[in-house]
C-alpha cells in the first residue's frame, strides 16, 4: 500500500484510526450449509448499525470478507439483499460464500434498509431518496463528508468482523459491486487491515464520467477531490493486495476501466471485463465468489 496516499487521504477526510468495536448478536438463523445472525454495534457517531453475519455450518471459517451492498436506487434494500431475502438474486454474496467456507459481514449502509431513521425494513418509502440526500449535505454544511463517514463505519465492520469470528487477520478483505465497489475500493486503499478487496462496477476515471454525464454517488462528493486524485491513484495504493476488478463495456460507470488499470503501479490486479451492462449476471457473480474463495493474501 501506498503509506503516503493513505494518511494523506485520511486525513483529507479527517478519518479517524480504526478501533476495536463491540457488538452485540440478536436473532440467528441457521439455513443450508449457513447461518445467519443479526449483529449490532456502534458508529463513531452514537448511530446504530445493524448487519448481518454469515458462518458456514460444517467448518470453522479460515477467512473473511466485509461485503458492501449495491445502491441501485433501493434504499430499502441493504443487508438483506447480501443474504438473498430481497432484490437481485446476484448479490446474494452472503449464503454463497459461506457455504465454501467463510466469513462474511454485510452491514447496512447508512440511509440504507433499517438505517434510515424512523423507517426500517424492506419496503421503500416516499422520502428515501431525501434521507439519503440529507446523509450528504448536513455533513457538509458542517466540513464534514459522507465519505468520511461511510468509511469510518467501514473500518468498524472489518473490526467486528474479525472479532467475531476470530479470524486470522492476514486473511481478511472487503468487496463490493456499484456503490459496494466504491466503498471497497476507498476501503481498501485507506485501510491496510484489508488484505484483498474485490471491486466490481465502480472503476471509471473521473473525465470519462463527467465527459459522458455518468451521475457520481454521493459517498463519493468531496470537494475538491477531483483535483487531488483521480481513480487510478485510489486503485494504486491497495497494492501490492491482490484485487479483482470486475467491469462491463457496456456499464458507464466502468466505461474505461481498461484504461485506468493500465495506469495502476504494479501488478496486483486482476481484471475480469465482459461485453456486459452495470447489473451482475451469473457469469460476474459466480467468478467474484470463486476469486474471493481462492485468494490468496
Amino acid at each position: 500500500m501506498t503509506t503516503d496516499f493513505a494518511s494523506t487521504f485520511r486525513a483529507r477526510l479527517g478519518l479517524a484510526e480504526p478501533v476495536r468495536v463491540e457488538f452485540r448478536r440478536t436473532d440467528c438463523v441457521d439455513a443450508d450449509g449457513y447461518r445467519r445472525e443479526r449483529i449490532e454495534y456502534l458508529g463513531h457517531d452514537g448511530d446504530h448499525i445493524p448487519a448481518f453475519l454469515f458462518t458456514p455450518t460444517d467448518r470453522a471459517p479460515q477467512s473473511g470478507v466485509v461485503v458492501f451492498h449495491q445502491h441501485n436506487g433501493e434504499f430499502h434494500f441493504g443487508k438483506s439483499e447480501v443474504a438473498g431475502l430481497v432484490g437481485d438474486r446476484y448479490q446474494a454474496f452472503g449464503p454463497a460464500l459461506a457455504r465454501r467456507g467463510l466469513a462474511v459481514l454485510a452491514p447496512d449502509a447508512l440511509t440504507f434498509e433499517d438505517r434510515r431513521g424512523p423507517v426500517q425494513g424492506t419496503e421503500p418509502e416516499h422520502f428515501d431518496w431525501l434521507r439519503h440526500y440529507n446523509a450528504m449535505a448536513y455533513r457538509m454544511l458542517q466540513g464534514d463528508t459522507l465519505m468520511r463517514k461511510a468509511l469510518d463505519d467501514a473500518q468498524r465492520a472489518l473490526s467486528v468482523l474479525m472479532d467475531a469470528v476470530a479470524l486470522d487477520p492476514n486473511r481478511v478483505g472487503v468487496a463490493g459491486h456499484s456503490l459496494g465497489g466504491y466503498t471497497a475500493l476507498y476501503h481498501a486503499a485507506l485501510d491496510p487491515r484489508c488484505q484483498f478487496a474485490c471491486i466490481s462496477g465502480a472503476v471509471c476515471s473521473v473525465a470519462t464520467r463527467m465527459r459522458e454525464g455518468t451521475g457520481f454517488t454521493l459517498f463519493e462528493t468531496v470537494p475538491g477531490l477531483a483535483r487531488e486524485y483521480d481513480t487510478h491513484d485510489v486503485l494504486s495504493a491497495i497494492g501490492p493486495r491482490p484485487t479483482l476488478v470486475v467491469s462491463g463495456s457496456g456499464d458507464k460507470y466502468s466505461r474505461d476501466a481498461n484504461q485506468v488499470v493500465a495506469r495502476v503501479r504494479g501488478d496486483f490486479v486482476t481484471h475480469l471485463r465482459r461485453d456486459c451492462g452495470h447489473a451482475l449476471d451469473a457469469e460476474r457473480f459466480e467468478a467474484m465468489v470463486e476469486w474471493i474463495v481462492g485468494v490468496k493474501p
